[in-house]
């Protein structure tokens, strides 16, 4: 059988397989077949070297990855696989702390607490050591307790360099005196304490040495320290660890991955035998060219370069839009094109970026034309816990007998308003026949004599009534601002005066990307200023409550895919566009004054252009409404990597554009003043000519006294202020 075997595999890949002596590195670039290498030897170990499947422990990091895994292994062998120890680190672990639970000391009836499990442990953590949860946030504490447990620290030997973690040592040891006493672990501590096992109790650790003759790990990058020390520890005995990874491929820092692992496992294994994979199946050379380049200006890591058998295929376009709305249109219109051409199916395509705040711009395209889309690993923008908390404070100003949105926020940030109080309000009102907000009247004495007078006497406390009306004098605050403010600027005083905005950014990674959906919200909103107050509130509720109203979608499984970077590692399609190709959001913000992060970034950049196929449309904008204002767009640095001879003449982008807007539809974004007054012709971001000046790109496009003023771009000739009915402008594109 093993010709047979080894017959379907290139040179690199079989050397990889049969080096079964000693620690092996196998180094595998992206769409090189590591999947393909692991389950060969398996199958290789077990058929035709004799070794008994309870002798290898491989190891992946999803439960899907190893059912996978599993599978594929079992169609090479033609027979189901048994015996064999393969799964995720946090599985095995668990499996092994269950086994050896008595000689430990530990319950083997020990419960596993879920992430909001912890989190309510650490804030009774923080209640019981009388640390101002405001100040210090539980989610931020609980973030830094499990960065010390990957690490491997204790709370006797947790390193303090501030006062923060002062802060979260303290909270750490109480953290984990509360799991004792529930009999709890948590993920980290399977990991944290199956090492701790292995390094203290010698007749376990040989134990497990001795079995697991063959240790095999998938995704090695994607360790942590002490997913590391495991490894360590069990392949010690026979020394035959297999690790498959990449560095290249490392994104995952932020949750405890650390690539340096790769560099830890050459110190600690100096004999171990180092295989590239180099051989990509999945790309054209022009893509993987690009990727070789963006990635060769890290440090640390091993010189690879990328190659296929495919040939060149098509260049790469690098097309800079006008702005994300325009970004969208360019997107759906060469989907489009490419679909009526037969290049590609719409399920063939994804849209990738950087946050999950930018899908909102790329969501409303598809949700204005009717196009069905797939969105991978998040929920829908609208559909966001925050976003429909802040279009809850927006709606109740505008209409206060929204129940709804009442119930939906009284207590968001809380307010010592409990769920029983609002039951008992909303009982409350039903028995009046009013709405919760009327009922707030009553009790604030504001109420018309009529209803007042029938009102029974309210069923609250003094301390429960002091907190109502507390929350009800400030909606009439934010009321009689509603007249007085933008929506954006509404939304500001709300954020701020709720105390939401200091709620929601509680420290934590999560926090500040909940933030970003916020502050992309209130992107939308600044786009009602130029409408008049008395319009502009309405108009906002009302075209997000349009664009947000999905009950309707079907979802199609030939529908483009919308996804990040970090969720797209481990897929592939044959045609990607990456948006905000832009400094500050690829490179982002947080990584442009730290090497490390920058280095991520880069990575996550190549692992972006390496889930492509065939196709690659690198995007970025002119500008770009972030954080409640709108910038003008810097190319991201990493554009500047990619050789010219792989991108698409300016002629091509050019006519790519021209080829898509022919066969796109709708493909303007039109501003509120223009869905609420006349129809205009021409739109931010459009070519245009003009008899004198030439052709140029319109900024602005707005209705002045009944007419149509255009700002305009002309290249060398500055921007010119123009009437269109006077102008004779004509549209560049048709």
């Amino acid at each position: 059988m093993s010709q047979t075997l080894l017959a379907q595999l290139n040179p690199q890949q079989r050397q990889a397989v049969v080096a079964t002596e000693g620690p092996v590195l196998v180094l595998a670039g992206p769409g090189s077949g590591k999947t393909r290498v692991l389950t060969h030897r398996i199958a290789y170990l077990i058929d035709e070297l004799g070794v008994e499947p309870w002798r290898i422990m491989a190891v992946t990091f999803t439960n899907k990855a190893a059912q996978a895994m599993r599978e594929r292994t079992e169609t090479l062998m033609g027979r189901e696989l048994s015996g064999i120890t393969l799964g995720t680190f946090h599985r095995i672990c668990a499996r092994f702390l269950r086994i050896e639970a008595e000689r430990i000391g530990l319950n083997p009836r020990y419960v596993i607490f879920d992430a909001d499990d912890q989190l309510q442990v650490v804030k009774q953590a923080l209640k019981d050591l009388n640390i101002d949860d405001k100040r210090y946030h539980p989610r931020a504490v609980k973030a830094g307790i499990s960065r010390a447990k990957n690490e491997l620290h204790t709370p006797e030997n947790f390193p303090i360099r501030d006062y923060f973690d002062e802060i979260v040592a303290r909270a750490y040891e109480r953290y984990q005196h509360l799991l004792e006493t529930s009999s709890a672990l948590d993920f980290d501590d399977l990991l944290l304490k199956t090492v701790f096992m292995l390094r203290e109790h010698e007749e376990i650790r040989e134990k497990y040495q001795r079995r697991f003759q063959y240790v095999l790990v998938d995704e090695f990058q994607d360790t942590n320290m002490a997913q590391y020390e495991l490894v360590k520890l069990i392949g010690g005995g026979w020394r035959n660890v297999f690790v498959v990874g990449d560095e290249d491929q490392s994104i995952y820092g932020w949750r405890g991955a650390d690539y340096r692992n790769v560099r830890r496992f050459r110190r600690d294994f100096p004999d171990a035998t180092v295989i590239l994979l180099e051989q990509n199946y999945r790309s054209t050379q022009n893509i993987l060219d690009a990727a070789n380049a963006i990635i060769r200006r890290n440090r640390h890591r091993t010189p690879k370069k990328l190659f296929t058998t495919r040939g060149a295929g098509p260049h790469i376009i690098v097309h800079q839009a006008y702005d994300e709305y325009d970004e969208g249109g360019f997107i759906l219109d060469e989907i489009a094109r490419l679909s009526e051409t037969g290049e590609a199916r719409p399920g063939d395509c994804a849209i990738m970026y950087r946050t999950n705040a930018q899908s909102r711009a790329v969501e409303e395209a598809f949700l204005r034309r009717g196009v069905p889309y797939r969105l991978v690993g998040a929920i829908r923008f609208y559909s966001r816990k925050e976003i429909k908390d802040v279009m809850a404070y927006m709606r109740l100003v505008r209409n206060p007998d929204d129940d709804v949105s009442m119930r939906r926020i009284i207590n968001t940030p809380p307010r010592r308003i409990g769920a029983t109080t609002i039951n008992r309000l909303g009982a409350w009102a039903a028995s009046l026949d009013v709405s919760h907000f009327q009922a707030l009247r009553i009790l604030g004495g504001d109420a018309e004599p009529e209803l007042a007078q029938r009102a029974a006497a309210h069923p609250f406390s003094k301390r429960v009534l002091s907190n109502l009306l507390n929350f009800y004098v400030q909606l009439l605050e934010w009321m009689d601002l509603r007249r007085q403010l933008t929506p954006a600027q509404l939304m500001d005083r709300i954020l701020e005066e709720s105390g939401y905005r200091e709620w929601l950014r509680d420290g934590s990674e999560e926090g500040e990307d909940r933030w970003a959906n916020v502050m992309e919200l209130r992107n939308v909103a600044t786009v009602y200023d130029e409408l008049p107050l008395e319009l502009a509130l309405d108009a906002f509720l009302e075209e997000v409550a349009l664009v947000s109203d999905v009950d309707n979608y079907e979802p199609d499984p030939n529908a483009p895919t919308l996804l990040t970077l970090h969720a797209a590692k481990g897929l592939e399609f044959p045609v990607v566009f990456i948006v905000g190709m832009e400094e500050g959001l690829l490179p982002h913000s947080r990584s442009l004054e730290d090497e490390e992060g920058l280095e991520e970034e880069r990575r996550l950049a190549y692992v972006g252009v390496t889930r492509a196929k065939d196709r690659l449309y690198l995007l970025h904008a002119f500008r770009r409404a972030q954080w409640g204002g709108a910038d003008v767009g810097v190319p991201s640095r990493f554009l500047k990597d990619i050789p010219r001879n792989v991108v698409g003449s300016q002629a091509q982008i050019r006519d790519a554009r021209r080829r898509a807007a022919t066969w796109g539809s709708d493909r303007r974004r039109r501003t509120p003043a223009q869905r609420y007054g006349a129809q205009l012709q021409f739109h931010p971001g459009q070519s245009v000519r003009h008899p004198k000046f030439g052709e140029g790109m319109v900024i602005t496009s707005k209705l002045v006294n009944g007419d149509e003023e255009v700002s305009v771009a002309f290249p060398g000739k500055g921007v010119k202020r123009l009437l269109a009915s006077f102008a004779n402008l004509e549209a560049a594109d048709g």
